[in-house]
């Protein structure tokens, strides 16, 4: 049998019952090697209401559109089903589909065949059974299916920008480009964020200077952008299209505040550098142990023609590195931090920032001995790759310590030529325990998640295990978090560097000026509506909503009743639970839909032969 199978469309089914085409995908393999979709497709064909029934190797692939497509201008089909991956992967991809033909994009239901049963079974007879019984569920829904209108919000045509590094100055200044004005607020009293600590970026070597003059100076001439510095958000309410912002303006002076109306949030608040215990690896305890930044620093403040790097009033012969500091952590080696967790992510950055400083002080310093204390070497850009083997070439000497056993930094003693002893033990020398005398030990800290808890509790964000503001999806909306209107940027969502964070910057800088250009925005329709005639205004469902301002009560008396926000409710259902009188459903989710798909799932499956 063909990867393309089809089914006749029947010629019984009724002028006023809308024709079901189903529409199932093998999905490469991930659905077919464990489900018979075959089969599935055969027994779909029996199922009341269905006209069609389909397979493709890729449903959402351009030939698996276009079998969808013809059916639509045959006139063979009014509402679909599609089964394969989860609803939130491809049901855009669908739902624009149909628009594109003409069809009411709500008229669409998706059975996930994939993540709900071919990826968590093993035997293709019970993942077959089930993923008929998921097909079968959404083509009784599809039965029941009405077409439904977007909601529209006006929107503010105004963007809130939060945070003044990088990110937040490259969404500012391209979003000002695209027509959109712009609020950008900044907590500390100067623009930049952590680049001001830094010298020469990789992988072209421009100053940092350089790079931030031309950001800075582009949004502070920009008339469409208003800068508010030493300034905090304090509170954030409203919803995508109407948000409100209260910022509390610091001063030596005074403090005041100023409300902001923005359309749209765009939060590039960046990251914190980890701050290593006291006396992890010698640091806060020897004056002598410093971060990646305090010795980037150090070498800015010693530029010239010394030939000779001084610390403390004395030159330094040697530097180690030691990678991986509030990163890669395992539990019961490191000690967790305030949170109460440990850091087990990779920052990512940090190695070819490492070697990116060994090289140019290799360059400055010719007859400086250099150790690099590592546990993996991950320079993953691009041309990052160039510093490992630069340094490798310059005589940096590397050491390769295990997680589990970090380096131990002591003093040296009086009479030792250095001033500090690393001791480890050097996997690549089969174990063996060596001690390393250095003038300096520099600390290469990861990227920590930036304090955004005012943001995350006002806006019911999302955050991911590490503490990172958490995008809907990595590939697919990777700058958009669930919550409509707020968007993110730079280092706040991950560890990254400057070529990534200017890169989401201007991504979410595109995303924020398609919201708001037109002067309105248009929501799914999945959420409640309000039956007057049984609606006894109890007041349990506003009680019961997770979203404040989603609901509430008018009138008095025999009149009072619920009304809805829809650009605040998302349709999550809470509400319709404790209704006594069944007078609130979810636009595209109502109780009777509910029922029909349970009372398919429960119902006698149908037997089609092999």
């Amino acid at each position: 049998m063909t990867d393309l199978e089809d089914t006749q469309p029947k010629p019984e089914n009724k002028k006023d019952e809308p024709r079901v085409g189903v529409y199932v995908c093998h999905c490469g393999g991930n659905i077919s090697d464990v489900v018979d979709v075959e089969k599935v497709v055969a027994e779909a064909a029996q199922l009341p209401g269905v006209a069609v029934s389909r397979t493709n190797m890729f449903m959402c692939s351009d030939p698996g559109q276009k079998m969808i497509q013809e059916d639509i201008q045959k006139g063979l089909v009014d509402n679909f089903v599609v089964a394969a991956c989860t609803r939130s992967l491809h049901e855009t991809t669908f739902a624009s589909l149909l628009a594109r033909n003409g069809v009411n994009p709500y008229l669409l239901e998706q059975a996930n065949i994939r993540e709900q049963c071919s990826w968590p079974h093993h035997g293709q007879e019970a993942a077959t059974a089930k993923a008929f019984t998921l097909v079968r569920a959404a083509v009784a829904k599809a039965r029941r299916l009405v077409p439904l209108n977007p909601v529209r919000v006006e929107a503010t045509n105004c963007a809130l920008v939060i945070g003044g590094g990088v990110a937040g100055l490259r969404a500012a200044g391209d979003l000002s480009k695209l027509g959109i004005k712009v609020v950008l607020v900044e907590r500390e009293k100067e623009l930049g964020g952590f680049v001001r600590r830094l010298d020469a970026l990789y992988p072209d070597e421009e100053p940092a200077t350089a790079l931030l003059s031309r950001l800075v100076e582009a949004v502070r001439t920009d008339s469409g952008i208003v800068v508010h510095t030493n300034s905090e958000v304090t509170g954030i309410e409203g919803y995508i299209g109407n948000f409100t912002a209260q910022v509390r303006k610091n001063s030596d002076s005074k403090a005041g505040e100023i409300r902001i109306e923005a359309g749209t949030i765009i939060v590039a608040t960046g990251f914190r550098s980890y701050q290593p215990a006291k006396k992890e690896l010698g640091y806060q305890k020897l004056s002598r142990v410093v971060t990646l930044a305090d010795f980037n620093e150090l070498l800015v403040a010693s530029a010239g023609d010394s030939a000779v790097l001084e610390f403390e009033g004395k030159p330094v012969r040697s530097v180690g590195f030691v990678h991986c500091v509030g990163s890669r952590q395992i539990e019961g080696v490191h000690k967790p931090g305030e949170n109460g967790n440990i850091n087990r992510y990779c920052s990512r950055v940090c190695c070819t920032a490492t070697l990116h400083t060994a090289c140019r002080l290799r360059r400055r310093f010719p007859d400086m001995e250099i150790h690099d204390f590592y546990q993996d070497i991950r320079t993953y850009g691009r041309g990052h790759e160039d510093y490992y083997e630069q340094a490798s070439k310059s005589d940096v000497i590397f050491h390769r310590y295990r997680a589990e056993s970090p380096p131990r930094v002591a003093k040296a003693p009086a009479a030792d030529e250095y001033n500090l002893l690393i001791t480890v033990e050097d996997s690549l020398t089969a174990g063996e325990e060596i001690e390393v005398g250095v003038d300096i030990l520099v600390l290469a800290v990861g990227m920590m998640p930036a304090d955004n808890a005012t943001i995350i509790d006002n806006l019911k964000l999302a955050s991911s295990s590490d503490g990172f503001l958490q995008e809907v999806h990595p590939k697919l909306r990777p700058v958009e978090m669930a919550v409509n209107g707020v968007l993110l940027a730079g280092a706040c969502q991950a560890p990254k560097d400057i070529t990534e964070s200017c890169a989401s910057a201007s991504a979410a800088a595109i995303k924020a000026a398609a919201i708001l250009r037109k002067g309105y925005v248009e929501l799914d329709p999945y959420v409640v509506k309000v039956d007057l005639a049984r609606c006894e205004g109890t007041g349990l469902c506003v009680e019961e909503c997770p979203l404040d301002g989603a609901l509430h009560m008018v009138g008095e008396g025999n009149e009072r009743h619920v009304e809805v926000n829809p650009a605040i409710c998302n349709g999550c259902g809470c509400c319709v639970a404790v209704c006594p009188t069944r007078a609130l459903q979810v636009s595209g989710w109502t109780l009777d839909q509910y029922e029909a798909m349970v009372d398919a799932i429960v119902a006698d499956p149908v037997e089609v032969s092999s």
